[in-house]
């Protein structure tokens, strides 16, 4: 069993790309973008959420050599990470209080 998920501001920004279209799949490099966070930051939240039920992961099924990159690993919002997600960010917002703004990639405030 999983531990229990630590809500952080950088959890916290992961999952608002998500929750901004919660059907659309993304991938770990178009969430770096969005977020100005590192890969080694990305990749292991969406490894945790996958591993909670939040996510749902495929791989791109393309030819790399044809299409000139590496096949990209695709995730989505499962419809319980869906209600999750909001759940954990509503109870976050509420502890934390209201955003003043965007936090800087580099910069975070976890307790």
């Amino acid at each position: 069993m999983a531990p229990p998920l630590r809500i952080t501001t950088t959890l916290v920004q992961v999952l608002e790309v998500f929750l901004a279209d919660p059907g659309a799949e993304r991938y770990g490099l178009d969430v770096m973008r969005v977020t100005g966070m590192p890969s080694g930051t990305v990749y292991p939240i969406l490894v945790r959420l996958q591993g909670l039920g939040w996510l749902q992961a495929h791989w791109e099924d393309i030819d790399p050599v044809q299409a000139g990159r590496p096949a990209r690993r695709w995730y989505r919002l499962t419809p319980e990470g869906v209600q999750s997600a909001r759940a954990e960010l509503a109870a976050y917002q509420q502890r934390r209080g209201p955003r003043r703004g965007a936090v800087k990639p580099e910069l975070t405030w976890d307790s």
